[in-house]
């Protein structure tokens, strides 16, 4: 029997894949990484600069171990990188209807993170809608009936700092990276696992698939059924003058009634003059191939007058910077990571669901316990494949 050539192969960098392969070369194992681009890219689900981390996570119970822990090796990156990862500014989640919901449709979003906050002990407050305009005046047309949650601990990551940082001391620790190669296929032999790119086939013992929204057509059945892809859009509006943000101006979440009317933004970044906001939709789905890329004027005008004057003030329409990216979503929205049915010896880490990217560090940290250990300190159990089969 041929030896494999690594002891694993993660096809993949994004957020996953850079956590996984960079947690796996620290326990001393023979890794290689496989990006179809050069990461950290624009091409996929993990860019645009910001994106939102919190410890009480209304998603559900599961991901809040996952998020805790991924903070704290957030830190643990930037003291080795030197390099600013985590901006800690807090985060408000806010209700702006009578009846908000989350992604997937349950209700009361700002109060099942409110409960979660008090069954793990986070620290947090609870604001009415005078003290969210008081505290934050960059909120004052919230809903009479607001609720508030505001997370000092909570804030913002910088998502291709991240890749970057894990990618760098992966190498650094010996993982071979392999940049704009798309892998073709994966097959499983006895022992070990056959991984084909355009220009070179690779064994490894086993492999991990964080694809993204290329898992669907590499994977096969039944990802093929489970999987789809969202396009969603990220707009950069120029602060108006004078600016009324006050300088510890936390990463916001407005849950209104539907999809539509929910949004999620940012703090300004120093010395950008911008404000970022961004909402989800679920309803148009797309192809890796398909998918546009491009952000008209029509768009950027309904953002700003559906969500940006619903919710914000001190930010005017004028549009600095746009960005695409896509989420791949399963039909519960939550994650998918467990062993592929199929295939021996395969991971598969996807699909996020649009909330992956404050997870992955810690998810990467699991995966790696798990493929040496055996098992993980957190439980991943509640992402398996299983909850499909009826």
């Amino acid at each position: 029997m041929q030896t494999p050539e690594f002891d694993v192969v993660v096809v993949g960098l994004g957020a996953m894949g850079a956590a996984t392969l960079y947690q796996l070369a620290k326990r001393g194992l023979k890794v290689a990484g496989i990006d179809r681009f050069a990461p950290p890219h624009d091409q996929g689900s993990s860019h645009g600069d910001t994106r939102i981390t919190r410890q009480a996570v209304g998603e559900g119970v599961a991901y809040v171990p996952l998020a805790i822990r991924a903070q704290q090796i957030w830190r643990e990156l930037e003291a080795q990188q030197d390099e600013p990862l985590f901006e800690q500014c807090g985060v408000l989640v806010m209700t702006s209807s009578a009846t908000p919901t989350g992604q997937d449709g349950t209700p009361d979003f700002t109060e099942n993170t409110l409960a979660l906050a008090r069954q793990f002990g986070i620290e947090h407050e609870v604001l009415d809608a005078t003290q969210i305009r008081q505290r934050f005046p960059q909120f004052a047309p919230i809903h009479d009936s607001a609720l508030g949650y505001f997370e000092p601990g909570g804030g913002y990551v910088r998502p291709e700092r991240c890749i970057d940082a894990q990618l760098t001391l992966a190498r650094q620790l010996g993982a071979t990276l392999i940049t704009g190669e798309t892998v073709l296929g994966i097959d499983s032999d006895p022992g070990r696992v056959q991984v084909t790119c355009q220009n070179r086939r690779i064994s490894a013992a086993k492999v991990v698939v964080c694809a993204g929204m290329w898992s669907s057509q590499l994977l096969g059945a039944p990802f093929d059924r489970l999987l789809r892809v969202c396009r969603q859009t990220l707009y950069w509006y120029q602060l108006a003058e004078p600016l009324i943000f006050p300088e510890r101006s936390p990463s916001f979440i407005v849950h209104g009634a539907s999809d539509e009317q929910t949004c999620y933004g940012f703090p300004p970044i120093p010395g950008e003059g911008s404000m970022k906001i961004a909402t989800e939709q679920y309803s148009e789905t797309s192809t890796p191939d398909s998918l546009d890329r491009q952000v008209s004027a029509a768009q950027s005008e309904a953002m700003y007058r559906d969500l940006v004057l619903a919710n914000i003030t001190g930010v005017t329409p004028q549009l600095v910077k746009s960005a695409v990216c896509a989420y791949t979503l399963t039909p519960d929205s939550h994650f998918i990571i467990d062993e592929h049915p199929r295939l021996a010896n395969v991971t598969v880490v996807s699909a996020c669901s649009g909330h992956g990217f404050k997870h992955s560090a810690a998810i990467g940290e699991a995966l790696a316990q798990r493929l040496v250990d055996g098992r993980s300190e957190i439980d991943l159990s509640a992402f398996s494949l299983a909850r499909f089969d009826h």
